[in-house]
């Protein structure tokens, strides 16, 4: 079973009402200002995993900084995976720094049927990743709901995009370690974090820490699936496009060009989520 775990799908309205989004969300607007960036709809990734043969994906949300807006997404998104036929899985979208309200929001949106939180986009967001006492009520929620939590990471070297942030690999370990009972995980390598469980320190501090591939192919050469696998083992890795931003055979011709074993590459594209979330059986 190939399963995508990062994906972004919007409503008609949010694209409709794209340039007004702009000026009212930052996160929206770090993102979504250029007018090349694809918003896609359900059904354009729909289209998308039938022509890839990709069984199922998990939609997570933009990190939105308004409240009124995330409640819009996360309700759209409810509505998409009650439609889909157990193809679709939904993160919400919260925001720490609501207080009182990311918990509320966070248990409404468990009780329609999401199945986690996040993508968490910091430096839009106005919170720091490494504040454990603004994260700590929706990370008790979490843990107490069951629901893994995605932040978004980026690297301290390389090229600039639009989106990177500054949620590095010290600052988002300084995260995983105040929350270490709870699933977490980093999208985009981590920032490359996973280079650093050479340290014995830092290895120990990723038992409850998966590393997604969202947008792997702007960022690392396909070397980084076999490197990363040997370092915090295959079962770590959670097989994520991105989509609309990468699409699906690209990522997963890497996947099968990085010689790592049959049995590797099925938990990278499938098993390892369907674990995490209890898919299976």
């Amino acid at each position: 079973m190939i399963i995508d775990s990062h994906v972004h799908v919007f409503s008609s309205g949010f694209r409709e009402r794209r340039e007004e989004l702009v000026q009212c969300d930052a996160t929206f607007r770090e993102l979504y200002s250029n007018p090349k960036a694809i918003l896609a709809s359900v059904d354009d990734l729909m289209d998308a995993m039938d022509a890839a043969e990709v069984d199922a994906a998990v939609a997570v949300g933009i990190g939105w900084q308004d409240i009124d807006l995330a409640r819009e997404a996360n309700d759209h998104l409810a509505e998409a995976v009650a439609s889909s036929n157990g193809r679709l899985i939904g993160f919400c979208a919260v925001n720490p720094a609501w207080g009182d309200n990311a918990v509320t929001e966070v248990e409404r949106c468990a009780a329609a049927g999401l199945r986690g939180i996040g993508e968490l986009h910091p430096d839009t967001q106005g919170f720091n990743i490494d504040d454990s006492v603004t994260l700590a009520p929706i990370m008790e929620t979490a843990k107490r709901l069951g629901l893994p939590v995605v932040a978004h990471s980026s690297e301290p070297v390389g090229h600039t995009y639009q989106g990177k942030g500054k949620v590095t690999p010290e600052r988002l370990l300084s995260f995983i370690e105040a929350f270490p009972d709870q699933p977490i995980i980093a999208a985009h390598w981590g920032g490359g974090l996973p280079f650093y469980a050479l340290m014995p320190e830092v290895n120990a501090a990723l038992s409850n820490t998966y590393f997604d591939t969202a947008a792997s192919p702007f960022l690392y050469d396909a070397q980084v699936f076999s490197t990363a696998a040997g370092l915090v083992g295959a079962g770590k890795i959670l097989f994520g496009t991105d989509f609309p931003l990468i699409k699906h055979p690209r990522l997963l011709e890497q996947v099968r060009q990085s010689g790592l074993s049959a049995d590797d590459q099925a938990r990278i594209t499938g098993g390892n989520i369907e674990q995490l979330l209890g898919l299976a059986g």
